[in-house]
């Protein structure tokens, strides 16, 4: 009886996320690449304050910050190559679509950005991590494509910090920024999905 009760909870917490997608683990010279627009740019903060920043000091590896304030998933998508092959990283950790959203493009199109990032990004051996941005409202949204998204190319996948940080006007600079606490909350939600992920 207790086998079957065992079993069926590890069925359960399979079917809840128990069982996460798994990273390669990043020894200490790993560089990971923080990609995206003004979120990971850490616009709102002081440069030392940004979740690039923040997340390289806990985690003890570099975490080289190329976000672009402004930047559309479409930009992001034209630029990553590039980047990918100037910093040659084990790791990419992609947060982008907020821009999208602020101008009202199009999801469908901002999906298939972000899948194509995923793609060149995979192709070159380099893992990914995805994270969520919220539709602005009351309360904001995340998008189902990135959860799909995740899902689809088996991908470790943060969905709420960045919601809840700009949920919490205590966490905020602006509207659509955070302030330096709530890029310490980003980057100690990523933290928590690379060892959960093994990492690190």
């Amino acid at each position: 009886m207790r086998r079957l009760a065992a079993l069926f909870l590890c069925a359960l917490l399979a079917g809840c996320g128990g069982a996460k997608h798994k990273l390669g683990k990043l020894d200490s010279g790993a560089v990971v690449l923080a990609f995206g627009d003004s979120l990971t740019y850490g616009t709102g903060a002081n440069q030392n304050e940004s979740y690039p920043a923040v997340l390289g000091r806990a985690i003890g590896r570099k975490v080289v910050n190329a976000g672009i304030p402004g930047e559309t998933s479409a930009q992001g998508r034209e630029r990553l190559a590039d980047v990918l092959e100037e910093v040659k990283p084990r790791l990419l950790i992609l947060c982008h679509g907020g821009n999208d959203f602020l101008r009202r493009l199009d999801d469908a199109a901002a999906a298939e950005n972000v899948r194509a990032m995923i793609r060149m990004a995979r192709d070159k051996g380099v893992d990914v991590v995805l994270l969520a941005t919220p539709k602005p409202g009351l309360p904001p949204s995340i998008p189902t494509f990135y959860g799909e998204i995740a899902a689809e190319q088996r991908i470790p996948f943060e969905e709420a910090v960045i919601r809840t940080v700009l949920f919490d006007n205590r966490l905020k600079s602006d509207m659509v920024h955070p302030n330096g606490e709530g890029y310490a909350r980003i980057a100690a939600a990523v933290e928590k999905v690379l060892k959960k992920a093994g990492a690190i």
